[in-house]
């Protein structure tokens, strides 16, 4: 499993040093958010350093489809429902301030960011309902968006009927880590260290600033800066206000002379398919999304990305997967990005999160509002933005995300005593969870090798479910997710699995 941008981007070098023991700000994350923020800070003279439990771009950033939009499915609609129009106009304020900083940086950069038409399209009656409200916050938000009746196949370049779309042009399409590898030769050439495979485990606020613990050293900062999707801390609670899911991407060679879709397109009928086109050694590749579900939460992942595949291969017939990935996104409870400071840190923790599947836009946005605030400068759009308190939709939301996360802890935990491990091991690509003494235990076996680890997240708790088509462990309740061996691959978890008990 290896996203199209990894496979045609150079590799951003790793730096597997020591971090520094101090400096100013600490960015903990290497994607968009992190790298952005980190840029525009060392352009305004700060002091900064940036650390990544990974590798450049290797979780949310390095596997989107790409896409620098202000027609965004059907968010626009969901925020002028939860918080009315004077905060959803600040919201698309946000992410055009995002687009502008992208497209100044980086238009004259090979590769990075092209122009293309934005579209959103239903393919069924229900579907047409929610496009009209979609259609109706854009024009709210003060989007020129264009409403086509029955667009026909031909016009839309895609093989099947669509009763209506909604189009905007003057977006833009991106290569995410040819962006991601010039942020990061900028910053590295500026003096600014990105140091990686360096995972943060906890935090200390002090009076007079604040003591990051990393597995390869500690590091005392004035301001430190979360860009991790999910807070690998628990002040305010967070993690408990944001819904985590994942989603599918494949690229797919298409036959000579087959009608490509004209645009970046998205549908809000369920399930939701994303398509854009790129050219990959000259030869046209369709990039097509779907398959979202809660993390943790599917029966079979495999099975999402098949019916991805097949609902490809039958409306382009002769397309050739050449990959697949998949990414994890947030949705916070309030359907805004929380970009701020995080309760109980003295004003010197911030995070960054609740993307919500729109992270090119929203990270940058991010990024602009908290080095604003970082600066003595918000942008307007971001005090508006602050300004919108929870409501008691916001309250409500909280509670049904948290009743179905305490549902899941509570029904995983007596489903995992049903049952003694069977003698012999899970077969090659599956995963299991059995009782081994008094404790759940997770099984997989990968590349012919079993493993055995702890199945309790060493987040809160809860009862890992096998993702079959990744091979990882996947965490019910917040997100988190491991390796076959326990190793961390997202949080809010930072701690390995434990060994299972013989």
């Amino acid at each position: 499993m290896e996203s199209l941008w990894t496979q045609t981007a150079p590799r951003v070098p790793d730096d597997r040093s020591a971090p520094p023991a101090r400096t100013e700000t600490l960015v903990v994350g290497a994607g968009l958010t992190g790298l952005a923020l980190a840029w525009m800070l060392h352009r305004a003279g700060r002091r900064v350093a940036v650390i990544e439990a990974r590798s450049v771009g290797a979780v949310t950033t390095g596997n989107t489809t790409g896409k620098l939009s202000l027609l965004q499915g059907q968010v626009l609609s969901g925020i002028r429902a939860h918080a009315g129009d004077d905060t959803l106009r600040a919201y698309v304020e946000s992410n055009r301030a995002a687009q502008k900083w992208v497209t100044t940086e980086f238009e004259g950069v090979p590769g990075v960011v092209a122009n293309e038409t934005a579209i959103t399209y239903a393919a069924t009656e229900q579907g047409v309902q929610t496009l009209r409200r979609e259609g109706d916050a854009s024009v709210a938000a003060g989007l020129d968006v264009q409403w086509v009746e029955n667009p026909s196949p031909d016009e839309l370049g895609v093989p099947f009927a669509v009763r209506a779309a909604l189009r905007l042009e003057g977006q833009y399409k991106l290569h995410p880590l040819l962006l991601l590898g010039a942020l990061a030769k900028r910053l590295r050439d500026g003096g600014v260290p990105i140091i990686t495979g360096c995972r943060m485990t906890a935090v200390d606020v002090e009076d007079h600033g604040v003591v990051a613990h990393t597995r390869r050293g500690d590091v005392r900062c004035t301001t430190l800066v979360l860009a991790t999707g999910a807070s690998v801390l628990d002040r305010g609670l967070l993690f408990a206000k944001l819904v985590p899911s994942r989603s599918f991407a494949a690229a797919y060679r298409l036959p000579t002379g087959t009608k490509a879709p004209s645009g970046m397109l998205l549908s809000v009928d369920d399930p939701s398919r994303s398509l854009r086109c790129d050219t990959v050694d000259g030869a046209p590749i369709l990039i097509a999304g779907g398959g979202a579900h809660p993390t943790g939460r599917a029966e079979s992942t495999g099975t999402l990305l098949a019916e991805l595949d097949h609902w490809v291969t039958g409306n382009w017939v002769g397309a050739i997967r050449r990959t697949w990935w998949a990414a994890q996104d947030y949705r916070s409870v309030t359907h805004l990005p929380f970009a701020g400071v995080l309760p109980r840190s003295g004003g010197r923790v911030f995070a960054a999160t609740g993307y919500d599947k729109w992270g090119m836009t929203n990270a940058v946005a991010s990024a602009l509002r908290i080095a604003g605030r970082l600066q003595g400068d918000p942008p307007a759009w971001g005090v508006a933005l602050d300004e919108h308190h929870a409501s008691l939709l916001d309250v409500g939301e909280t509670v049904q995300a948290n009743a179905s996360v305490g549902g899941h802890l509570v029904a995983d935990w007596v489903r995992s005593g049903i049952g003694a491990a069977p003698p012999e091991p899970p077969a090659e690509g599956a995963g299991r969870v059995v009782r081994r003494g008094m404790s759940p235990v997770a099984e997989s076996t990968v590349g012919g090798v079993t493993r055995r680890r702890s199945a309790v997240c060493t987040h809160l708790g809860g009862i890992l479910t096998w993702n079959d088509a990744e091979c990882s462990w996947d965490c019910p309740l917040h997100g988190s997710r491991f390796t076959p061996d326990g190793e961390v691959l997202e949080g809010p978890a930072v701690d390995r699995l434990a060994a299972a008990e013989e």
